[in-house]
């Protein structure tokens, strides 16, 4: 609006920009109808939980810092596993997400999706998240988006298929790209779609799974978890790993 030869903006459009402008900042832009929504409002871990053995609660692993979800044990190797799961469950959904990968850091993280966090009597070492992870594994970097099932009667590789947890680089893709914090933008982009049965990932655009889980995601040890079909998602800190990682714009998007 133009007044004596001055523009001015009315004070619906000020609250309008501001309100895209904090969006933003937070990483997170929500469109009225595309679906999408964001998992991380940039601030603090409201949408989250620390799940962990009862001596490892209280460590200070995951934090918000500079607008990212970061773990840092770098030092610190004296823990089991901890992970940092949604509050929300999710069954079929398409998942997008940059993290941020560290030469120093010698530790291995990864997504679990479809998850659930047992603390009973049953739960291995008393605390276990079941359930199929996209590996995020930084001193190798061709592991990553591969997907291995740490629901505790299968504990292997399950794309590729495998016996166990072992594994070599004759299994990764045969195109691939991990960047380190000092290479290129600095963030690597990890996608994840699960639908029904089926799990495929996308590492900065490359598709480094496309599983068929029938007869694995649906079988008696998921059904008897209530994993693999429905459940959390869980970033994760390794039991004993020195682990420095950070994540920003972690979106999601129900199928």
């Amino acid at each position: 609006m133009r007044m004596n030869g001055e523009y001015f903006i009315n004070r619906n459009s000020i609250i309008c920009l501001a309100i895209v402008l904090l969006v933003c900042s937070c990483g997170m832009l929500h469109m009225p109808g595309s679906g999408w929504i964001s998992l991380f409002n940039g601030r603090d871990l409201d949408g989250w939980t620390v799940k962990c053995h009862d001596e490892d609660a209280g460590k200070k692993f995951w934090f918000v810092e500079d607008g990212t979800i970061t773990c840092h044990s770098l030092g610190r190797s004296d823990h089991d596993y901890v992970w940092l799961m949604t509050d929300g469950e999710y069954d079929d959904f398409e998942l997008t997400l940059q993290f941020q990968a560290y030469r120093e850091s010698p530790g291995n993280s990864g997504v679990q999706v479809r998850s659930r966090y047992d603390s009973g009597p049953d739960a291995p070492g008393g605390g276990w998240l079941d359930g199929p992870q996209v590996d995020i594994d930084t001193p190798t970097g061709w592991r990553t988006g591969l997907i291995y099932d740490e629901t505790r009667e299968e504990k292997r590789w399950i794309s590729p298929s495998l016996t166990d947890w072992e594994i070599d680089d004759s299994h990764a893709a045969k195109e691939w790209k991990f960047y380190f914090a000092d290479e290129g933008s600095g963030w690597n982009d990890l996608r994840i779609i699960c639908n029904g049965t089926s799990i495929k990932t996308y590492l900065n655009g490359y598709e480094m799974t496309d599983f068929d889980g029938a007869g694995i995601l649906d079988n008696q040890a998921h059904k008897d978890h209530n994993v693999g079909m429905n459940g959390h998602i869980a970033l994760q800190l390794h039991s004993k790993d020195e682990l420095f990682i950070r994540y920003r714009n972690i979106r999601l998007k129900r199928l």
